[in-house]
């Protein structure tokens, strides 16, 4: 049995889903039928986050976005797009792709994640964690 690399369901990943450029993720920040959503950890979102965007680690994904679930999270079934990221791109394209997967259509992630956005002197909110 051969075993894909993580590197490798990144980039299977990556051309299934639409990518999209700092820039271009930016003119929806103000859209409010466009979810932002955060799969970074509690430490790094603290650090830092996409305006409006909502916290939902990796490893919660699914249970969120999940409408049979006890931790779902409404803000997905009102979203018409959904814009996933992380610190670098890996996390956000298997993320977007599992959106995907569920059944969500019209799913991106940034290029280059949040290092990208922040590197690209695009606006940041700072405050703490929301409930």
């Amino acid at each position: 049995m051969q075993i894909k690399s993580t590197k490798e369901l990144v980039a299977d990943a990556s051309r299934a889903i639409e990518t999209l450029q700092p820039e271009q993720a930016q003119a929806f920040v103000d859209d409010r039928e466009v979810l932002f959503v955060d799969v970074r950890e509690p430490a790094e979102w603290q650090g830092g986050h996409l305006p409006g965007a909502i916290r939902v680690p990796r490893g919660q994904l699914e249970w969120a976005a999940d409408p049979a679930s006890s931790s779902y999270k409404p803000d997905f079934g009102r979203a018409n797009r959904i814009v996933v990221y992380c610190a670098a791109a890996g996390r956000s394209a298997l993320a977007a792709k599992t959106l995907s997967d569920m059944g969500y259509r019209n799913v991106s992630h940034i290029d280059g994640g949040f290092e990208a956005w922040r590197k690209s002197g695009m606006p940041i909110e700072e405050e703490g964690t929301p409930a």
